[in-house]
């Protein structure tokens, strides 16, 4: 199973950049998906999760301001951001629970590569 992301780039103060992230290779089911972010010289921190039926959390920075949402026929998980602000700017990754079976039920987090978002004053 491989996770492809995409959506990040640069914009200024205010914009707004949609991520997409989809999983592909394998028959497996998807539990919880996610979107984390690491700045320069920080560590890697929550910015957004969704489970299976849909619930949602957000990190207190992003509340207001971001989206998440995920399509489950497509196994991708989207983050809408919204009002962008310099703070913002980090590598963001996405991750996905996988439930595979292999000679029993096993889920794993699976992480995508990481998508650079910047965001200038």
């Amino acid at each position: 199973v491989q996770l492809q992301a995409s959506g990040g780039g640069s914009v200024q103060v205010g914009g707004s950049l949609r991520l997409s992230c989809t999983a592909s290779g394998g028959t497996f089911t998807v539990n919880n998906m996610g979107w984390y972010r690491q700045a320069p010289r920080k560590q890697r921190e929550l910015v957004a999760t969704i489970t299976l039926l849909g619930s949602t959390n957000y990190a207190e920075s992003v509340k207001g301001r971001f989206t998440i949402s995920r399509d489950n026929a497509k196994n991708a998980v989207y983050l809408q951001m919204d009002d962008l602000r310099p703070e913002d700017t980090a590598i963001y990754y996405c991750t996905q629970e996988i439930r595979q079976f292999s000679g029993r039920w096993a889920t794993t987090p699976y992480w995508g590569r990481g998508t650079q978002v910047t965001v200038s004053s």
